[in-house]
């Protein structure tokens, strides 16, 4: 039997792309084309939740505190192409990238949000040129942590679902319940991004905590070659398997171990050199499963 290459999945807004700054951009400029106060991007970013509170709600919102007569479309449709202009990727996530596509890693993006403009976004930073796959709730019908936009997540990368793909694939994402959960139910593990936050799940742990997205993948890659080296699982260079690994180093305080595992801190990483670029990725239509709020 061929070996499996390892997955590596990733969330998008804030861990690929910094949409929270984004999202500052556009509140900042809001305010001062209508000169109002700047003091308010408070109130906008706490009452943003991170993307999570439906865009019209957060229109509609502002519009009535100011009591602005402009239609709430046209101020929706302007928020879309604000926003998505500004997202940018920094140059050491795509380095990162890099790396893992160098080291024989499949990759592939999963997120909750709008397909439009989580795709335009995915375009717009140059990410489409370095993953294998790309699958958005809106038009996957089925979201994070659904268990099923996981696998069709998979299948789009050219991941074999037959056999456990679970036991070589990784979840990279900032977000809890959509991004930790999800790989804790699919039987993958996970690295959460804490941007300096404390973990406060009691249900699950993620596997690993990392501070940035260079971070993340650095540490993966070296949990992965451990456990190919000693003959636990599937890797670039490791044998077919999917015991439990034993002896993987681990960056000082970073948690490991999978949910229920004690939570630590996350230490420093390291940047590995450029490697090639990958092919395109893979976007189709797939059958609805599911609905879920949309997060961009």
């Amino acid at each position: 039997m061929p070996l499996m290459s390892p997955l590596l999945l990733f969330d998008l807004d804030n861990t690929l792309v910094n949409r929270n700054q984004a999202f500052q951009g556009w509140a900042m400029r809001f305010l001062s084309e209508r000169a109002l106060p700047p003091g308010d991007l408070h109130w906008f970013t706490t009452l943003d939740c991170g993307g999570y509170l439906d865009r019209s709600v957060l229109i509609r919102a502002a519009a009535d505190r100011y009591g602005l007569s402009e239609p709430v479309d046209d101020l929706l449709e302007d928020y879309r192409t604000t926003v998505t202009g500004l997202i940018a990727c920094p140059d050491g996530h795509l380095e990162a990238l890099r790396l893992a596509r160098a080291a024989g890693w499949v990759l592939g993006i999963v997120s909750n949000g709008a397909a439009e403009q989580q795709l335009a976004k995915i375009e717009r930073t140059g990410l489409a040129a370095f993953v294998d796959g790309c699958t958005v709730s809106e038009e996957a019908g089925c979201a994070k942590p659904d268990p099923r936009i996981f696998h069709l997540a998979a299948e789009r990368c050219g991941v074999d679902t037959a056999d456990d793909w679970t036991a070589s694939a990784w979840m990279v994402g900032d977000h809890a319940p959509a991004d930790i959960a999800g790989a804790a139910v699919c039987g993958m593990r996970s690295v959460w991004l804490e941007h300096g936050r404390s973990w406060g799940e009691t249900g699950y742990r993620p596997t690993l905590t990392a501070r940035s997205l260079p971070e993340a993948v650095a540490l993966v890659l070296a949990e992965e070659d451990v456990r190919s080296a000693a003959g636990t699982g599937p890797g670039p260079g490791g044998g077919p398997g999917g015991g439990p690994r034993t002896g993987a180093p681990r960056a000082a305080g970073a948690h490991s171990g999978g949910p229920g595992a004690a939570a630590q801190g996350p230490d420093g990483y390291s940047r590995g050199a450029d490697g090639p670029a990958a092919p395109g990725y893979r976007h189709q239509v797939a059958t609805p499963c599911s609905t879920k709020p949309s997060r961009w």
